[in-house]
């Protein structure tokens, strides 16, 4: 247990000086309609939002900074949709300030460690932070690649990024049944699942912004619903409408949405009429560069062959 005191100020960190205008960034797919995604978990707030998943990432965020042994003096929460990650760094011993960086949308007290801003544009300085954590928000940004390299120029070195987001197979239930049922009652299909991203490709996005000992790994969760109407609410007062830049402009016709809810009872309910859904949380982290940590070999630096090594594993021939 650490039993440092600790650091009760709450000055945010430095913002980024001003200095010559940078080029601007190539434009990348607007996959999503941020200010309606804003929008949607305002909403979400005032229903009464549904946190289960929060709530279990939050517990799991707990229990993987419980096994890191080191102080982080400075630690920021990225847009997470309450203060469920807050929480966790709040009653951390080795975690210092903490400060939460999100929209106006969701309504952040003032004074009690908000900044107000987007994972899109962090209005932080380099090196100016030791933990970084994010939970269920960053499979809603446009540019995921350019978001994580701002996490990582603002770490200070051996500091640590830590996040959950949605996973590509979350929601595949409603995909089918909203896919086949717009193919039977309107002349076309509508985007209404968000393409989140896929695990095999976060460990390259992680290097690619420059971190080191990237890891990544799943937790999928299966709930149970007692109508896929049932789903639908919780799905609203996660935020989690629709908001894809490419959605139809139009509202959602009722046949369709009877359809919908039918196949998904067909296809995906269990003996006792209940239905699945499933959710895929991905879990990644990586540190800022240090020298403390551990390096990979150089090429050429093997002290054995790798046909020795294999050929001493099989031990002598057998004599029967």
């Amino acid at each position: 247990m650490n039993d440092q005191p600790r650091d009760q100020s709450r000055d945010p960190p430095r913002a980024s000086a001003p200095g010559p205008a940078a080029a601007p960034a190539a434009a990348g797919p607007l996959v999503f309609d941020r200010a309606l995604l804003r929008r949607r978990l305002a909403r979400a707030a005032r229903l009464g939002p549904a946190t289960f998943l929060l709530d279990r990432a939050a517990e799991d965020l707990a229990e993987r900074l419980g096994a890191v042994s080191r102080r982080f003096e400075t630690a920021l929460d990225i847009g997470t949709p309450t203060d469920a990650a807050a929480r966790v760094l709040d009653v951390h011993p080795a975690v210092g300030r903490v400060f939460r960086a999100a929209p106006a949308a969701l309504g952040l007290a003032p004074g009690a460690g908000a900044v107000v801003a987007d994972a899109e544009a962090l209005p932080f300085a380099g090196e100016q932070l030791d933990l970084v954590v994010s939970l269920l928000a960053l499979q809603g940004v446009n540019d995921l690649p350019g978001a994580l390299a701002q996490v990582r120029r603002a770490l200070r070195p051996d500091g640590l990024f830590l996040a959950a987001l949605l996973g590509g197979r979350s929601l595949a239930e409603l995909r089918q049944a909203f896919a086949e049922a717009e193919s039977e009652t309107t002349d076309g299909l509508s985007p209404r699942v968000a393409p989140f991203a896929d695990v095999r490709n976060l460990g390259a996005l992680l290097q690619r912004a420059g971190f080191a000992l990237p890891v990544t790994d799943v937790d999928k969760v299966v709930v149970r619903y007692a109508s896929p109407f049932a789903l639908f609410d919780d799905l609203r007062r996660m935020g989690g409408a629709n908001a894809l830049a490419e959605r139809r402009r139009v509202p959602l016709r009722r046949a369709t949405l009877l359809r919908a809810a039918e196949i998904y009872q067909q296809r995906f309910a269990d003996p006792d009429k209940r239905v699945r859904a499933t959710f895929e949380i991905l879990w990644l982290s990586g540190w800022a560069p240090h020298a403390s940590q551990q390096q990979p070999l150089k090429p050429g630096s093997a002290k054995m062959r790798l046909a020795d090594a294999l050929a001493a594993t099989k031990g002598p021939p057998d004599a029967s």
